[in-house]
């Protein structure tokens, strides 16, 4: 096995046990990982595969597999899915047993009152590195404000954001 692909595993297998409130809450750890620590893409391309993840339907962590295919080919994505959805839904399992065991306990509500704030600290920590490593133009801050205000004050689905922001990009920077 390959020193990157080996890389890859202790990666995100650490990040598959981390990733307390969804998958989203690794992020930041995953972009240092692969951008700052083994520079093995950019920012931009890091936030590209997040949005072409994001976008495409299935699981909500598609970046990792993304990932994995961008770093090592075939192989690469193999073991980085396995790495990070392998551990964690051993977890799950075994903790849902012991969460449903204490079930009655005033303690668990405690436990999940400490889990809340946490989780999404971390989920906002998310988003405020896609959101960095995406704006590279005053116009796409522009974009992602207006898509932030939008889907904070409206109930417009997710899609018809992710639709208007690609359209509003591809008039006013020409490409798409």
């Amino acid at each position: 096995m390959s020193q990157t692909l080996i890389a890859l595993v202790i990666i995100f297998t650490q990040l598959s046990v981390l990733a307390f409130g969804g998958g989203n809450t690794i992020l930041p750890e995953m972009q240092r990982q692969v951008v700052e620590v083994h520079q093995w893409m950019s920012a931009e391309d890091f936030s590209a595969l997040f949005a072409l993840g994001q976008a495409a339907p299935g699981p909500n962590l598609m970046v990792v597999t993304l990932v994995g295919w961008h770093v090592a080919g075939f192989w690469g994505m193999l073991v980085t899915s396995l790495a990070k959805f392998g551990p964690s839904s051993i977890i799950t399992i075994i903790m849902l047993h012991v969460w449903e065991r204490f079930k009655d306990k005033p303690w668990r509500r405690h436990v999940q009152a400490g889990l809340l704030p946490v989780t999404g600290g971390l989920v906002a920590a998310s988003a405020l590195l896609i959101t960095q490593a995406s704006i590279t133009h005053g116009f796409l801050a522009a974009i992602t404000a207006a898509t932030a205000i939008i889907a904070l004050k409206t109930k417009i689905h997710p899609l018809w954001l992710l639709f208007g922001g690609a359209l509003a990009g591809f008039f006013y920077l020409g490409t798409f």
